[in-house]
C-alpha cells in the first residue's frame, strides 16, 4: 500500500527541498543567494505557520539558524583555513618536487604514484589544495614531454575525490553526514570508520584511472593555449587631416563603435608637452598624440579609423618596424578558491596598481573572451582562467606573493621556513582526532590558532580561505535537513523508496540508495543530496530493524561520487578549465567510474556489516 500523504507542513518542506535543488543547480542565480532565499523561507515560513509535533514539540523558526554554529560547520571552515595555511607556507613542496623528479625517471609507474600521493593527501586535507598543487606539476610534466596535459589532470582530479572519502575529515560531505546521523541518536563515527570499504573502492578507482582513464581521454589543449592576444601600449599621433581633428573625444570612440580606450593625451605647448585627462568633451588638435592599449590588430584599425600615425616611444609602426613584445610573457592563471579574485573583479581588487599586469582574455567552461577591456567589470568565478601578459619580473612577483595559481612550465611553489610548523600543525589535527582526545571542530580550530600564533598565515590569508558557498550550502542544507526530520518528510520519503522497492533484498535497497545519491550529487550540492539523504537513511534502515549505520554510509560514499558532471564539484571545474575539457569529457570517464565506485561497494558493504 503506498504511503498516506503526511502533514501540510511536511509537503510544504518537500515542496521546498524540490526547489531548493533546482536552484542550487541554476548556474544564473548565485548559489549563496539561493541558499539564503531558502533559509529565509524556513524561517519566515514556520513563524507565520507554528509546527506542533505529534509529540507535542514545538519546531522554532530561529532554531533553522542552528547551522552557523553547528560543529560540522567550525570543522568545514577551521580545515579550510589550515589547508590554507599548508598552502601559504608551501609545506607540500617537497611532495611537489619529489614527483617532479619521478616523472623524468618513469611516466607510468610517475603517474599511478601521484594518483596515490593526491588520494592518501586528499584524505585529512580539503582536496582544493591538493589539485592546486598537482595541476601545474602535471602540465609542466605535459610541456617536457611534448604530451598532453589531457591524459594526466583528470584522473588526478578524480584521484583526490576518491582518496576524499575515505575519512570523516576528507570532505565537508562527509563531516556533514556524520554530524547529523550523530544528531539522529547515531552512535558518533571516528575518523576511520569507514576507511575499510573506502580502500577497497578506493584501490579499483586508482588502477581505472592509472591505466583506462588516460586512453579514453581524447587529447585536449590547455585552455588559452595558442593564438593568445599581446596587448601593446603605444600612441596614436593626430595628423593634420585626419578625421579626428576638431573632433572630441567623446565623438572619435564612438567612430570606433566603442572600442577605443584613451589612457592618456599629450599635447605640445610652449615650453614643453601639456597632458590633458581624456574626458569625453576634450577635443583634438593636430599633433596630438593619444597613449592607448590593445592588441596589434586593434591598434593598426584605429590609427587607418582616426587618421593617425601608431609609434611606440619615438619609432613610428610599419612594415620595417613591427609591434614586438620584448621582455613581455603570457601566462595563465586559474582562479582557485581562496584567490582575490574569486567573486571579485579585475576592476574592484585593481589588478593591473597591484601587479602591473594586464588581463588579456578569459576562459570559462569553453567559452573563450578575448575583448580585454570587458574583462575589468566581469565577475570571476573559481576555475576561470585569466591570460596575463606582463614583464618576466612582474609574473616572477605575483607567483611568489601566492595569491593566483599560475599554469605554466616554470611555476615555482611558495616555499618559507614555516612550512615544517604548518605541516606539524595540520598533523596534530588529524592525529588529536583521531586518536579521541578531542572533536575535530575543536582540534581543527586550536591548529588555526596556532597557525596564526606562529605566523605560518595572518588575518587576511584565513579570510581568503573560507568559502561564502561553502558556509552558506553547508548552513542551508542542515535546515532543510532538520525540517524533513521533525516535520515527518524524511520519514515519508523513506516510505516512499521503501515501497518503490517493496521485496528487495536490504542488500539490493542499501545498494539503489547508494546509486540515488549517487544520482543526485552529479546534478545539485553534494552537501545538500548527504544531509537531505542522511536522515532517509536512518528512517529505511529504522523501518527494516537493521543497524543505520551501512545506510548511512551507503548515503556517504554515494554523495561523494561527484565524477560525471563537471558542476558536480569545484576542483571539477579547475581541472576542466586547466586541462582543456568538455562537458562529455566528464560523462566519458566519470560515469564509468561512478559504475565501478558503485558495484564494488555494493558488493563489499552488505558483506562488510553483514546484512547479506
Amino acid at each position: 500500500m503506498f504511503p498516506s500523504i503526511p502533514n501540510y507542513h511536511a509537503l510544504a518542506v518537500l515542496l521546498l527541498t524540490g526547489v531548493a535543488l533546482y536552484l542550487f543547480r541554476r548556474e544564473d542565480i548565485r548559489l549563496e543567494s539561493s541558499c539564503l532565499g531558502v533559509l529565509i523561507l524556513l524561517a519566515v515560513g514556520f513563524e507565520i505557520f507554528p509546527f506542533l509535533s505529534e509529540t507535542g514539540e514545538h519546531l522554532e523558526s530561529i532554531d533553522f539558524f542552528f547551522g552557523f554554529g553547528h560543529e560540522a560547520l567550525i570543522a568545514v571552515c577551521a580545515l579550510m583555513i589550515a589547508g590554507q595555511g599548508l598552502v601559504r607556507t608551501g609545506a607540500l613542496e617537497p611532495v611537489g618536487r619529489m614527483l617532479g623528479k619521478l616523472w623524468r625517471i618513469s611516466p607510468t609507474f610517475s603517474l599511478l604514484i601521484t594518483l596515490v600521493v593526491s588520494g592518501i593527501l586528499s584524505a585529512f586535507m580539503n582536496n582544493t589544495p591538493i589539485v592546486v598543487l598537482m595541476l601545474p606539476i602535471l602540465i609542466s610534466v605535459a610541456v617536457r614531454t611534448n604530451t598532453s596535459a589531457s591524459g594526466l589532470l583528470m584522473p588526478m582530479g578524480f584521484a583526490t575525490l576518491v582518496g576524499g572519502m575515505s575519512t570523516t575529515v576528507g570532505t565537508s560531505t562527509n563531516l556533514l553526514v556524520v554530524a547529523v546521523a550523530s544528531e539522529q541518536g547515531m552512535a558518533r563515527m571516528g575518523l576511520f570508520d569507514f576507511a575499510v570499504p573506502a580502500l577497497v573502492a578506493g584501490s579499483v578507482a586508482i588502477i581505472y584511472l592509472w591505466l583506462v582513464a588516460p586512453k579514453m581521454l581524447p587529447e585536449r589543449q590547455t585552455a588559452l593555449e595558442n593564438e593568445a592576444p599581446r596587448i601593446f601600449t603605444a600612441h596614436l599621433t593626430i595628423d593634420e587631416e585626419g578625421f579626428s581633428v576638431g573632433k572630441t573625444l567623446a565623438e572619435i570612440i564612438e567612430h570606433s563603435d566603442g572600442l577605443l580606450k584613451v589612457e592618456r593625451i599629450q599635447r605640445s605647448g610652449v615650453s614643453s608637452d601639456i597632458r590633458i585627462m581624456p574626458m569625453p568633451d576634450v577635443i583634438l588638435h593636430a599633433g596630438d598624440k593619444v597613449r592607448v592599449s590593445d592588441n596589434a590588430e586593434n591598434l593598426k584599425d584605429y590609427e587607418k579609423i582616426l587618421g593617425a600615425k601608431l609609434f611606440v616611444g619615438k619609432q613610428q609602426v610599419d612594415e620595417a618596424h613591427p609591434l614586438t613584445a620584448d621582455d613581455q610573457q603570457l601566462v595563465e592563471v586559474i582562479v582557485a578558491p581562496g584567490s582575490p579574485l574569486a567573486g571579485s573583479t579585475l576592476k574592484n581588487i585593481r589588478f593591473v596598481d597591484q601587479y602591473s599586469l594586464v588581463a588579456v582574455a578569459l576562459h570559462r567552461e569553453g567559452k573563450e573572451i578575448n575583448l580585454f577591456k570587458k574583462l575589468g567589470s566581469i565577475s570571476l568565478h573559481v576555475g576561470d582562467i585569466l591570460l596575463v601578459q606582463g614583464s618576466r619580473d612582474k609574473i616572477a612577483e605575483m607567483k611568489k606573493k601566492g595569491d593566483f595559481l599560475i599554469l605554466d612550465a616554470t611555476t615555482d611553489l611558495p616555499h618559507t621556513s614555516k612550512a615544517p610548523v604548518a605541516l606539524a600543525i595540520m598533523l596534530g589535527i588529524v592525529g588529536i582526532a583521531a586518536l579521541g582526545i578531542l572533536p575535530i571542530a575543536i582540534s581543527a580550530l586550536v591548529g588555526v590558532l596556532l597557525l596564526l600564533t606562529t605566523k605560518c598565515i595572518n588575518w587576511m590569508d584565513a579570510g581568503r580561505a573560507l568559502s561564502t558557498q561553502v558556509i552558506l550550502i553547508v548552513v542551508a542544507s542542515l535546515a532543510l535537513g532538520e525540517a524533513l526530520m521533525k516535520t515527518g518528510g524524511a520519514e515519508y520519503l523513506a516510505e516512499v523508496f521503501l515501497y518503490s522497492t517493496s521485496g528487495w533484498h536490504p542488500a539490493f535497497i542499501l545498494s539503489g540508495l547508494m546509486l540515488l545519491l549517487a544520482i543526485l550529487t552529479n546534478i545539485v550540492s553534494n552537501n545538500a543530496a548527504a544531509v537531505i539523504g542522511t536522515p532517509i537513511a536512518i528512517s529505511v534502515a529504522t523501518q527494516l530493524n537493521l543497524s543505520p549505520e551501512p545506510f548511512v554510509i551507503a548515503v556517504l560514499f554515494g554523495a561523494n561520487f561527484s565524477y560525471a558532471t563537471p558542476m558536480a564539484y569545484k576542483t571539477n571545474l579547475l581541472v576542466m578549465n586547466a586541462g582543456g575539457y568538455h562537458f562529455s569529457d566528464f560523462i566519458r570517464i566519470g560515469v564509468p567510474l561512478v559504475v565501478i565506485m558503485w558495484i564494488t561497494l555494493s558488493l563489499f558493504i552488505p558483506y562488510y556489516y553483514d546484512i547479506i
